[in-house]
């Protein structure tokens, strides 16, 4: 792929969350230091910091967050694909996140070193924070 990003892979594990898609937005992870909701017709997501989800709650837990470095420009095709075919060519599952400035995929831990490695074959630069 022709873009070329800096990364950097966050400190800590986060979980992604599944609420019913009337639930309140929790308090719970609005105090965490760093969370995204999504809304649907079909559920609340939440992602937080692992240990700002609690125990009772359906999550995935174990996730690492890459932040893509930004801003970047709204209109700008092919930023998260550069970044999603070589995770997805080294069999990296991700889940993918925007905000108006930059993008951001979040991995599992247990395969970060595939990540890396896949994400800097592909000419990107990769800091892990």
């Amino acid at each position: 792929m022709s873009v070329r990003l800096s990364l950097s892979i966050q400190p800590g594990s986060y979980a992604i969350c599944r609420l019913a898609p009337d639930a309140a937005a929790p308090a719970w992870a609005m105090k965490a230091s760093h969370w995204s909701m999504t809304r649907t017709a079909d559920e609340l997501s939440v992602v937080v910091p692992e240990h700002v989800a609690p125990a009772d709650v359906v999550a995935s837990r174990g996730w690492r967050v890459i932040r893509f470095a930004g801003p970047m420009p709204l209109d700008q095709s092919g930023i998260l694909a550069s970044v999603t075919a070589p995770l997805a060519a080294a069999r990296v599952s991700v889940f993918a996140m925007a905000t108006y400035d930059t993008d951001y995929v979040l991995i599992p831990d247990a395969q970060r070193a595939m990540a890396l490695a896949a994400l800097e074959a592909a000419g990107h630069t990769v800091v892990v924070l």
